[in-house]
C-alpha cells in the first residue's frame, strides 16, 4: 500500500473534511479525493461518511486508523534508519512553530548538536497543525507548539509559560493606531478578543511573529510579542511597552509519542526543560523524566 494513501486518509480523519486535509497537504480536494477512493478500494469498504459537514470515520475506518499510524510510521521509521548519515547512531525530527525557534529552541538545537553528536537532526518550522499531523504520522518526534491536540498516544508535557505583551514603537497608545494583530493561534484569539470586545480588525495581520515584528521596526505600529523577543530591543530602546495594556499569557507544551525510543529522546527532553529553567549548562544526560 502506498504510504502516502495512509497519510492523506490520516489528514482527513483529523481535519474533518477533504477540503481541510487538502489544505494540510497542499494539494487539491480532488487529489485526495481520489487518494481516499483508491484506498477504499483497496481495503473493499468505505472508510469515511461524506456530508456537507465534512467527513466522519466509518467503524471500518475507525479500525483503520491505528494501522494507517502504524504504517506510516513504520516506514518513516525505516527512512529514518535506513538513511542515517555517516557516523550517526540515530536520527530525531524536530518541529516547532519559528516563534518558538527564536530565541528559545535554538539553544537547544546547539546543546544537542554539542553533546550528541552522533545523531541526526532535522528541524523543522511548523504551525500547530501541520506539528501534530507530523507527530501523528510518525514523522517528527518531538513537538514544541502553544495549542496541542490531545491525541491517543502523544504525551502533552507544559514545558513553560509564553509571557506576550503589547509594544511599540510609534509612541501610539491606542492598539488599534498602527496596531498588528498577530496570529499567535486560538488560545491567543480567545484572551485578546476577551480584553478587547470592540478593536476593529487589524488593517494588517500576520501569522508569523518576526513578520510583524519586522514591520513594526521599520515602518511603526504595535503589536504582541513574546517578551522573551522584545526584551533585548526595549532595553536598545527601539521599542517601548504600551503601558496598562493587557499581558497575554499561553502555555508551551512539548508533545512526543507514548512509545517513543527514551534511551534516545528522553535525554532531549530533560535537556530543553533544564534550557528553560535557566540552566544553559545542561545538556542530555540521560536522566529519566519519569512519565512524561
Amino acid at each position: 500500500m502506498d504510504t502516502e494513501l495512509a497519510r492523506t486518509f490520516l489528514s482527513v480523519a483529523t481535519a474533518g473534511s477533504f477540503v481541510g486535509a487538502a489544505e494540510r497537504l497542499h494539494v487539491t480536494q480532488s487529489t485526495v479525493s481520489t487518494r481516499i477512493r483508491t484506498l477504499e478500494e483497496l481495503l473493499g469498504c468505505p472508510l469515511f461518511i461524506r456530508n456537507k459537514a465534512g467527513a466522519t470515520l466509518t467503524d471500518a475506518g475507525r479500525r483503520f486508523q491505528r494501522h494507517a499510524a502504524m504504517l506510516v510510521r513504520t516506514v518513516e521509521q525505516a527512512r529514518h534508519d535506513v538513511g542515517l548519515p555517516r557516523g550517526a547512531r540515530a536520527s530525531v525530527v524536530l518541529g516547532a512553530r519559528i516563534g518558538l525557534w527564536d530565541g528559545l529552541l535554538l539553544d537547544w538545537l546547539a546543546t544537542l548538536r554539542h553533546a550528541m553528536p552522533d545523531v541526526s537532526v532535522r528541524a523543522e518550522i511548523g504551525f500547530e497543525p501541520d506539528l501534530m499531523q507530523g507527530l501523528i504520522d510518525g514523522r517528527i518526534d518531538i513537538a514544541v507548539m502553544y495549542t496541542p491536540q490531545r491525541r491517543p498516544n502523544l504525551d502533552l508535557v507544559p514545558l513553560t509559560d509564553e509571557r506576550l505583551v503589547l509594544v511599540e514603537s510609534t509612541g501610539t497608545a491606542d492598539p488599534g493606531a498602527g496596531y498588528v494583530y498577530v496570529d499567535w493561534g486560538p488560545e491567543f484569539y480567545a484572551q485578546h478578543s476577551a480584553s478587547y470586545p470592540d478593536l476593529p480588525a487589524a488593517s494588517l495581520s500576520v501569522n508569523v511573529g518576526w513578520l510583524g515584528l519586522r514591520h513594526i521596526l521599520g515602518g511603526g505600529g504595535s503589536g504582541y510579542f513574546p517578551l522573551r523577543t522584545v526584551r533585548p530591543l526595549i532595553a536598545a530602546g527601539r521599542l517601548r511597552r504600551v503601558a496598562g495594556a493587557a499581558e497575554f499569557v499561553l502555555p508551551v507544551w512539548l508533545v512526543h509519542p507514548a512509545d517513543r525510543d527514551r534511551a534516545l529522546i528522553d535525554p532531549m527532553i530533560v535537556s530543553l526543560a533544564a534550557i528553560v529553567a535557566g540552566d544553559e549548562t545542561a545538556g542530555p544526560s540521560g536522566a529519566d523524566p519519569g512519565n512524561q
